[in-house]
């Protein structure tokens, strides 16, 4: 089991900058891929960005190249998304999650609300 908790959210303007983290605990291994995804009000649930617990293979959906960076830090047991130049379209739920293997996604954070205004 792992249990993920998501912070960094909040209500910026558009242009402005924020950083979320996720906080992981439990069993987690060096094939573990940790993601981003989001999820805006009447849409579903999109990608967002993931990088591997060691640290590679990292990938973003094409609507964040140039502006979200993630990252983590091992010895925190955390994964960040830094977001930069939001964008009101950036409004939404983020949610952090893992699998045990690329490209599986077993275990969900709660989520972290985004909000951008123009």
């Amino acid at each position: 089991q792992v249990q993920l908790v998501e912070s960094g959210g909040g209500l910026v303007q558009a242009g402005a900058s924020l950083r979320l983290s996720c906080a992981a605990s439990g069993q987690i291994f060096s094939t573990n891929v940790m993601g981003w995804f989001r999820q805006a009000p009447g849409k579903e649930r999109e990608f967002v960005a993931r990088i591997m617990w060691t640290g590679g293979k990292i990938y973003y959906a094409d609507f964040v190249k140039g502006r979200f960076t993630i990252s983590r830090d091992n010895a925190k047991n955390s994964v960040y998304l830094q977001m930069n130049n939001l964008k009101p379209d950036d409004t939404a739920v983020y949610y952090c999650a893992t699998g045990r293997w690329l490209g599986t996604y077993d275990f969900w954070g709660q989520g972290t609300q985004v909000t951008v205004s123009s």
